[in-house]
């Protein structure tokens, strides 16, 4: 068992969009939060497209001095697998995410070994749509980040999206064209 396992379940570290419960528990279901945590020198960063919400995607750079907070959860494996495939982690690492191991401090103080995503391959950076950052910033507030973080998300310069969003995705393609090129 590793550091980042343990009695069945996985403990990630969810920032971004995936902060947002209603997000989390259309993926995993009845997920339930540890709670609140900070990852230290590291910060919010947008790159590349994603078309369900037509502005860059949110992955976690290193920034010393600054920090990203975001929720704790314990996933069931089958919880994480769907949330992984939610997010395009693939197992062939083919996917533009990828599980990143980190160390989040949670508000009592207490570091705890947990994953998250983040993005294989960044570019150019980019702006988050409008609606994506409002998201972001719902997620956080419901979930208890601290406000002044919240008023940072706020702050986060975006785009108008160019189509209504967020748009359906169809999250499981990316299973079966897995399972269809591993069976031949």
């Amino acid at each position: 068992m590793s550091v980042f396992q343990s009695n069945g379940h996985h403990t990630y570290f969810v920032y971004g969009s995936n902060m947002n419960p209603a997000q989390i528990a259309d993926c995993c279901g009845s997920a339930v939060p540890i709670g609140v945590a900070r990852l230290a020198n590291h910060r919010l960063a947008f790159f590349g497209h994603s078309a369900m919400w037509d502005g860059a995607e949110e992955t976690v750079v290193p920034q010393p001095g600054e920090e990203v907070w975001g929720v704790l959860y314990n996933l069931s494996f089958s919880q994480a697998d769907r949330l992984d495939e939610w997010q395009g982690v693939r197992p062939d690492g083919a996917g533009p995410f990828f599980l990143f191991p980190v160390f989040a401090v949670d508000l009592q103080g207490v570091s705890h070994a947990a994953l998250l995503y983040k993005k294989d391959y960044c570019g150019e950076p980019g702006l988050p749509s409008d609606a994506q950052r409002d998201n972001i910033v719902v997620g956080a507030r419901a979930q208890g980040v601290p406000e002044e973080y919240v008023d940072l998300l706020r702050g986060i310069p975006v785009k108008k999206a160019s189509y209504p969003v967020p748009r359906a995705a169809n999250r499981w393609q990316g299973l079966f064209s897995a399972v269809c090129r591993a069976c031949g």
